[in-house]
């Protein structure tokens, strides 16, 4: 049974890949100019991402190896969101999780996609504010480290590139316009 998608037509889809994470697809479609080909598509479970930022400006970051990129990110809290779970939740649940944070304000800055062309990947992103500082309640293959800068300086590693991990420099950077709108 084909199914319209856009302008591409949908002829079969075929599960390549299946975790706990993270699923792949081959499509076999119809291209926009009527031409058969094949589309690789990756779905990953919604997230969401956290910017803790303190009273007095200083930024809570996780550092962490990471495996795709081969080497140590630093990043804004993310994680997925669990089902039957809203974003919010996930959101106050991984900050607490990662950092040991909970956050009295909570500033919902909208919904990011990470990836277009071939990955699904959803994330909503939060400002965190008003924060009461706890134990960590890592997972066991969390190993990380808490980074602590200045708000400004979290801007300034993203512009200059010291900080790569996309929803972290999207956040930052709408988190930067919003404390500056206020």
């Amino acid at each position: 049974m084909t199914k319209q998608h856009g302008p591409w037509t949908i002829q079969h889809t075929r599960q390549l890949y299946r975790d706990d994470f993270v699923e792949f697809y081959e499509d076999k479609v119809l291209k926009p100019d009527g031409e058969p080909s094949s589309y690789a598509v990756m779905r990953m479970k919604p997230g969401v991402s956290v910017l803790a930022v303190g009273a007095d400006g200083t930024a809570y970051l996780t550092k962490q190896f990471r495996y795709a990129v081969g080497r140590e990110s630093v990043e804004v809290v993310s994680g997925i969101i669990d089902e039957g779970e809203r974003p919010e939740e996930a959101a106050r649940r991984e900050l607490r999780e990662e950092l040991g944070i909970e956050a009295d304000e909570w500033v919902d800055l909208g919904l990011i996609d990470a990836v277009t062309s071939q990955v699904y990947c959803p994330a909503t992103v939060y400002l965190a504010r008003g924060l009461k500082f706890g134990e960590t309640e890592r997972d066991s293959s969390e190993e990380m480290e808490t980074v602590r800068m200045s708000f400004a300086e979290a801007v300034s590693a993203v512009m200059r590139g010291e900080i790569t991990h996309g929803l972290s420099c999207v956040l930052i950077l709408k988190a930067d316009r919003h404390l500056r709108s206020k």
